[in-house]
């Protein structure tokens, strides 16, 4: 009988590209029958209240496993945006870094290419984006503003899904 230990490293990370696969089919999965029961706006009210509470779960985790400090800045999340669940599943680029701004851009999204298969519109995750993406950089340092560059429903081009910009305000 095979035991985690006994994967190579490639192994653990397809197994660590699986679970974060299966975390999102399940956040989707729950999503929709919310959206079924209550319509699309309830959802996404319901979706921004857990995520509200994940994302700060998340990073603190992240932030634990990699020594990150709090009030770490730009820098600290910059590493922290690359161990989140969506990195090992999704295209995501880091553009203008600097000590006290950078811009996040969600490259390629397995959320939106699917609906794009399905010959769906994007899914209007903006409202749920702000939330994630505000707490997440706030745990890592509460100096952190977050600003939505683009995130569907807004209009963006094929090369990116949504875009973020974190700064510091000096």
């Amino acid at each position: 009988m095979i035991e985690p230990t006994d994967l190579s490293k490639e192994e653990l990370l397809d197994l660590l590209a699986d679970a974060a696969k299966n975390w999102l089919a399940h956040d989707g999965l729950w999503f929709l029958e919310v959206e079924k029961k209550h319509g699309m706006n309830e959802a996404i009210e319901l979706d921004k209240n857990a995520w509200q509470q994940f994302t700060v779960i998340e990073a603190r985790r992240i932030m634990k496993r990699l020594n990150i400090t709090p009030g770490s800045g730009i820098p600290g999340l910059v590493q922290a945006l690359k161990f989140r669940l969506y990195a090992f599943i999704n295209v995501q680029t880091i553009e203008e870094m600097s000590e006290d701004r950078c811009v996040f851009t969600m490259n390629r999204c397995r959320v939106q290419e699917a609906r794009k298969r399905r010959g769906l519109p994007d899914f209007p995750c903006k409202p749920v984006g702000i939330v994630e993406y505000e707490y997440f950089a706030k745990t890592l340092d509460e100096r952190i503003e977050t600003r939505c560059i683009a995130c569907p429903p807004d209009a963006h081009p094929d090369d990116f899904y949504c875009r973020w910009e974190f700064t510091i305000k000096k």
